[in-house]
């Protein structure tokens, strides 16, 4: 008798709500097993109890992606499993757009900087010789229109586009006083942009430094605005309201959480994405049987001089340089 293949493991981060969760469900469903990557880990089991999706197929484990030792001791974790590790998708977030100071990580950075995009930047480091093991891995992240000024959403000027400067900021070390990657006063909302325009950038690096020599696919997405997820907890009460109305009758760009699972789901297995270095969009304004393309980035994200120097900080602030 010919024993069954094992299936293939996916780790999610932030898979406690919104579209971890449902990317979580979706991947169980095709035969995954999904690594659920939380800080609440009563409430991913919860979660995943509440969508019904089979125990069988999901481990929670804990990480906080803001605290670099959280991340380090969650890696080594999954790596004593001894599982293979056929995708990492990076979808946890922090945004607190009503801080009016700094909150910080254990290490002293920004908050929304350090979990989105140190944490992930240190766990994709940490698990990527476990990526290359396995042919055709893929290290999906999450991307969102507010940091691509290249789509209308990034050139919101509340409180301000992502805009990364000359790296000032992190050249000083960023900690305090400092708190923006560009050494500017600090805006919490444009904290969290410039977080996820680190990442985008981060992932073309990885592609274009670890593609070849490794085979792992590196890409991002923007499923469409998902404008009800526990993202937005921290917003007014009123912004929680009005936000997923205005998405769904005037901008046309609302999404569920779950067809917004389904589609990190498609980039994470599918074999139409299997072409590296892509962000991947199903546009701003959502259209019944709309295909998925490959969207540009903007200059912000393009500019090689500069996304060096990111690395190099980056790799210095996760104690890796």
């Amino acid at each position: 008798m010919i024993s069954p293949l094992p299936a293939r493991t996916a780790i999610v981060t932030g898979a406690s709500s919104g579209v971890g969760l449902y990317a979580a469900k979706a991947l169980a469903g095709r035969g995954w097993h999904v690594i659920m990557a939380c800080r609440d880990v009563d409430k991913a089991h919860r979660a995943a109890g509440a969508l019904g999706i089979d125990a069988s197929r999901v481990s929670v484990m804990h990480v906080d992606l803001g605290m670099q030792s959280s991340v380090r001791a969650f890696a080594a974790a999954f790596q004593a499993m001894g599982r293979s590790l056929d995708a990492l998708v990076c979808n946890a977030a922090v945004y607190k757009p009503r801080l009016e100071a700094p909150e910080r990580s254990p290490e002293g950075y920004e908050i929304s900087v350090a979990t989105n995009h140190f944490g992930h930047f240190l766990l994709c480091h940490l698990l990527l010789d476990d990526l290359a093991r396995v042919p055709g891995a893929r290290l999906i992240t999450l991307g969102t229109v507010t940091a691509n000024s290249e789509e209308f959403g990034g050139k919101v000027p509340i409180p301000a586009p992502a805009n990364l400067g000359d790296l000032k900021g992190l050249e000083a070390g960023f900690t305090a006083p400092i708190s923006m990657i560009d050494g500017g006063a600090f805006k919490a909302g444009k904290a969290y942009k410039d977080s996820k325009l680190c990442n985008m950038i981060m992932s073309r690096e990885l592609h274009r430094r670890y593609n070849v020599s490794t085979g792992i696919v590196f890409n991002t997405l923007y499923p469409g605005c998902v404008a009800d997820t526990a993202l937005f907890r921290d917003t007014p009460r009123a912004f929680q309201r009005i936000f997923p109305w205005f998405q769904k009758y005037i901008t046309k760009g609302y999404v569920t959480q779950e067809l917004s699972g389904e589609r990190v789901a498609q980039v994470v297995a599918d074999a139409e994405f299997m072409q590296s270095g892509v962000h991947w969009s199903w546009g701003n304004r959502q259209q019944p049987g709309r295909k998925p393309f490959a969207q540009a980035l903007s200059e912000r994200a393009s500019n090689q001089e500069r996304n060096d120097r990111l690395w190099t900080l980056s790799m210095q602030m996760v104690g890796l340089g």
